[in-house]
């Protein structure tokens, strides 16, 4: 039987300590449905939030908080605060060991060595490669995810560092499982954009220099959200499995009924 839940209407704080912060409901499905305000929301990491931030965030009902941070990212900003009731779940989809001379370059080099790895489109060919690599390797972590949704663990928030990547292709996945249509999941994944939402660029160099718009250029790839990002992630799945109701199925192991429950759980009423 389908959950009954209030319909809460959507906002969205700025809040002071967490960036990129949002409720996706209200997106609409292929079958004329929509995502459930107050089911499903995503985030940057919540290490740095503050004591308003975190009674805001405790008034939302969450069951869960999946980090898909890994190890040196939780070395560089710090563990979530502690939200009271809330289970904290995490699931790195990123080896800390995996790129870490490239970052420690972003970070800290000057703007020719940036040159070197990003420029003449080296640094959006990256990007592609990560976001093609987390579908097809990290099945197994998506697939704890959505069955965690369809079993107990919604209301959720999902986040990573800047919570455009790995957890927008968490969210991009579960999205897709419920049916939303794929332009509405692109046009939330482009919010990352905004101004307010944008992660911070962490640099050794904050001198006009080190942070100049050449600099910046650069790094825009990397800290950017772009559908050709996105594009890259469902190719993938349309390669590997054939289609995207097999890469449920056979990747992520997820049944008929599975995915039912994940309707139900995440989606308004069926008209």
């Amino acid at each position: 039987m389908t959950q009954q839940l209030p319909q809460i209407p959507s906002t969205e704080p700025e809040l002071a300590g967490v960036r990129n912060f949002r409720d996706v409901g209200g997106l609409p499905t292929v079958d004329g449905r929509r995502v459930r305000h107050g089911r499903l929301f995503r985030s940057g990491h919540l290490a740095h939030a503050t004591a308003e931030d975190a009674v805001f965030l405790g008034g939302l009902g969450l069951h869960t908080v999946f980090d898909f941070r890994n190890e040196a990212d939780h070395r560089l900003d710090g563990l979530d605060v502690e939200l009271p009731g809330v289970r904290n779940v995490s699931i790195p989809l990123s080896d800390p060991a995996d790129g870490s001379q490239f970052w420690h370059m972003v970070r800290n080099g000057d703007v020719e060595q940036l040159r070197s790895i990003l420029g003449d489109g080296k640094g959006t060919d990256r990007m592609v490669a990560s976001y093609r690599s987390i579908i097809r390797d990290r099945t197994a972590e998506h697939s704890r995810v959505l069955h965690a949704l369809a079993e107990d663990s919604v209301p959720a928030l999902m986040h990573c560092a800047a919570g455009k990547d790995r957890a927008g292709l968490s969210i991009a996945v579960s999205l897709l499982a419920v049916g939303v249509e794929r332009e509405a999941i692109e046009a939330d994944y482009l919010k990352s954009n905004d101004a307010h939402r944008r992660y911070k660029v962490k640099r050794s160099d904050t001198s006009a220099d080190g942070m100049s718009a050449e600099v910046m250029e650069l790094l825009n790839p990397l800290f950017g959200a772009h559908a050709v990002y996105l594009e890259a992630a469902f190719a993938t799945i349309e390669e590997t499995w054939g289609s995207t109701d097999r890469y449920f199925s056979e990747g992520l192991k997820l049944t008929p009924a599975t995915r039912d429950r994940l309707r139900d759980r995440l989606l308004d009423e069926a008209r």
